[in-house]
């Protein structure tokens, strides 16, 4: 790579116009969010208004119902979906599917197809466009193309996906005017075993909800039939040039800068979190928000976050998969309109070393189908006896079942970030607040509630759920129960949990699935303890639900802190209560085959054992050849690139010297250099080297070993490369460094 590239880069980056997209107008006016909003979306109301009424009533008892479509059903939907897609352009259709890639993968299959007839004895070939109930239903990959963990061999190779009619179609924009029909639907083999990440998402919210109507039944709510969870995805990431983005390698194989020096200004003085966000990517995100609003969308927030050139978008909050889907969508799109405005989007978790990491932040609830809130604790908590029965049951499978949380947001990528001052450690607790963590202390205790009403705050008085700032222009301020606690991986924030340690450039379906199977379990103990506290009375008393709440609350107290889980002295705490320090990928994956682990997935219908045994080898197999990836590109930037260009300024140095001598000057500052040079060059080539030795090492054992000793020699063996590679970096003349500068991407 020459330094003519890197230069012409940087001039390309400063000299490129914005790209200006007009937001679309109707009678002379900007349309409203809300007008764009749904337009390529097939949704229940432009269903109603294209099918048959018979045909929809059918369709929707159908879906209520959770029956399998009837054949007629479907190939009405099919007949009208056509046409609204072909009216708008579309051109294919796809089932678009989330494979345990992290991403998601479609085929394009053309409404197109020929027909046939006899006319005068020679049979004629006409083309028609249809799409039948059977398109519509199911497709065919080849399922032994994809992660599979072993349920599929090379030759077994049928697999299919299958419309999931909860998550509605929509139609995506491609080139030259034209459109494809999205499907969204799930990854099963032939055999009928899970190789996608909806499926298990599915299934996990269907358990929750029973097991939550359970309580309720218990409870004395006999009107609530079904329960969702809900999922709001706050997606970080990195917006960088295009042009110098082409001239990283490791930018482009492994998502992640491999060598480089931090910049002496980066993210020290806090001026970037939620400054102004500079026009080249508000354009960008601009469109980006427009796409996804006319796909459905509901994209609410933007805005700059700690680091140079990271920001953040987040959506209002909808149903657990239809919010899965709309993240993915989300990702998607940012990656192909940044593309658009020449820059490149990074989700990796941790793209710049020395500055912050990126997150997706996974707000979760749990939500009746009258709409009630059930983490609503209401301004009176500690008689809101339901929301405190399904808050202690969360912490109950926080506190049982916190390791396969660990496990579930474990990657390469996330390693870097988890418990590094910016993300929640690897130690799994749960964050309330004083005031919640004071209702449950005094149920456990016996005693009353104390008072919330007396000044704690200098400067500020605290009444209720007010703030008084005494300024007479400014009107009472409303308070919430509970502070946030950036450094809690699962905190309360109000009417919600927030899992804080996922990672942003995985997919949160798997996350949510373990979370929901851990808090469905524990709903069910609840209620099993909530009929046996009441016998044989009516209907439990007040002093029933206590001693539950009181139960549970006691029991699963060791894994609520209210601190800085940044800090050294939680780490010893929290061994001191036997909550795990899982800090390896490896270590983190083996807790999914743990029998208290696999006995929960297996007994609840969420994962069969052979599932869940094919994604602790798909996780494991990932991980090595991630680390395994990014040491080979490693190892190709300092013997093609850094290197070389420490060989050709030690030439040009040698060179100085060599005339000054001649000159009679002794070249005392290029000799010292030259020295410095030297010997860098030689510990860089010697850490190249047994870094080469260790990737040969590595790749020749099996499968587990492959993982472990990646994540114990190869990661400390990539650092101490790193190490030297940005020593040098530091001494080499600019104009012979070959790579674009942290200084060059990030300001």
């Amino acid at each position: 790579m020459s330094q003519s590239a890197r230069l012409s880069a940087l001039q390309e980056n400063v000299e490129r116009s914005n790209r200006n997209i007009d937001w679309p107008q109707v009678n002379d006016r900007h349309m409203y969010p809300s007008e764009v909003f749904g337009q390529d979306v097939f949704d229940r109301k432009t269903m109603a208004g294209t099918l048959p009424k018979p045909v929809f009533q059918a369709f929707s008892k159908q879906v209520q119902g959770h029956r399998q479509l009837d054949r007629p059903t479907a190939d009405a939907v099919a007949h009208a979906v056509r046409i609204w897609a072909m009216n708008k352009g579309a051109t294919h259709f796809t089932h678009w599917f989330q494979p345990q890639t992290g991403t998601t993968a479609e085929k394009h299959d053309s409404f197109l197809t020929l027909k046939s007839q006899i006319i005068d004895g020679q049979e004629e070939i006409y083309a028609i466009d249809a799409f039948s109930g059977g398109q519509l239903l199911q497709s065919e990959p080849d399922a032994s193309s994809f992660p599979n963990g072993g349920i599929r061999s090379t030759f077994e190779a049928r697999g299919y996906t299958i419309w999931d009619p909860v998550s509605p179609m929509f139609i995506r924009r491609g080139p030259h005017g034209t459109a494809v029909l999205y499907i969204p639907s799930v990854f099963i083999s032939y055999n009928g075993e899970a190789l996608d990440e909806k499926t298990i998402l599915l299934r996990s919210s269907e358990v929750i909800s029973k097991a939550t109507v359970g309580l309720l039944r218990a409870l004395g709510d006999n009107e609530t039939q079904r329960v969702t969870t809900t999922l709001g995805c706050e997606q970080e990431f990195f917006l960088i040039d295009r042009a110098l983005y082409n001239l990283r390698p490791d930018l482009k194989i492994a998502g992640r800068t491999l060598i480089g020096v931090p910049p002496p200004k980066h993210q020290q003085l806090e001026d970037h979190y939620f400054g102004q966000i500079p026009s080249r990517v508000l354009a960008c995100i601009a469109e980006a928000e427009y796409e996804l609003a006319r796909i459905g969308v509901p994209v609410k927030t933007r805005h700059n976050e700690v680091a140079p050139n990271q920001f953040e978008i987040a959506p209002i909050f909808e149903e657990a998969s239809i919010a899965v889907d709309h993240n993915l969508a989300t990702m998607e799109v940012l990656h192909q309109v940044a593309h658009r405005h020449k820059l490149k989007v990074l989700f990796h978790e941790k793209p710049f070393k020395g500055v912050n990491g990126s997150g997706k932040h996974a707000n979760w609830a749990l939500q009746t189908d009258s709409g009630d809130n059930l983490l609503d604790p209401t301004s009176t908590p500690e008689t809101n006896y339901r929301f405190l029965l399904v808050l202690v049951a969360i912490l109950d499978a926080m506190y049982k079942h916190g390791d396969l949380l660990r496990a579930s947001i474990a990657s390469a990528s996330n390693e870097h970030r988890l418990g590094a001052n910016e993300a929640p450690p690897a130690i799994v607790s749960a964050f309330l607040g004083d005031h919640l963590s004071e209702v449950l202390n005094s149920i456990e205790e016996k005693r009353p509630v104390a008072d919330f009403s007396q000044p704690h705050l200098q400067g500020v008085s605290v009444g209720g759920t007010t703030l008084d700032l005494k300024i007479s222009s400014m009107p009472p301020i409303a308070r919430d129960l509970t502070d946030r606690n950036r450094t809690s991986p699962f905190a309360f924030t109000g009417n919600k949990f927030e899992f804080r340690a996922v990672g942003s450039k995985q997919s949160p379906s798997f996350p949510i699935v373990l979370l929901n199977a851990a808090v469905a379990k524990s709903l069910q103990l609840v209620t099993e303890a909530v009929k046996k506290a009441q016998g044989k009375k009516a209907a439990p008393s007040t002093e029933d639900l206590l001693s539950v709440i009181r139960t549970f609350a006691a029991s699963s107290k060791k894994v609520r802190f209210e601190g800085n889980g940044y800090s050294d002295e939680w780490v010893v705490e929290a061994e001191k209560r036997g909550l795990p320090n899982i800090k390896s990928c490896p270590a983190a994956f083996k807790r999914l085959l743990l029998d208290h682990n696999k006995q929960l997935l297996t007994s609840l219908g969420i994962l069969s054992a052979a599932e869940l045994t094919s994604r602790y080898h798909i996780l494991l197999e990932k991980y090595a050849k991630d680390l395994l990836i990014e040491a080979n590109t490693l190892r190709s930037l300092i013997v093609n690139g850094v290197l070389p260009a420490a060989f050709t300024y030690r030439k040009e140095l040698a060179d100085s010297i060599n005339s000054q001598k001649s000159a009679g000057v002794d070249a005392i500052p290029e000799k010292k250099l030259l020295n410095t040079l030297t010997k860098g060059s030689i510990a860089l080539q010697e850490s190249s080297t047994s870094l080469e030795a260790l990737i040969s090492k590595i790749e020749s054992l099996d499968e587990e070993s492959q993982g472990e000793t990646a994540g114990k020699e190869l990661t400390v063996a990539m650092e101490d490369v790193r190490e030297k590679s940005d020593a040098l970096e530091k001494q080499i003349a600019d104009k012979y460094w070959p790579y674009p500068k942290y200084t060059e991407l990030l300001l």
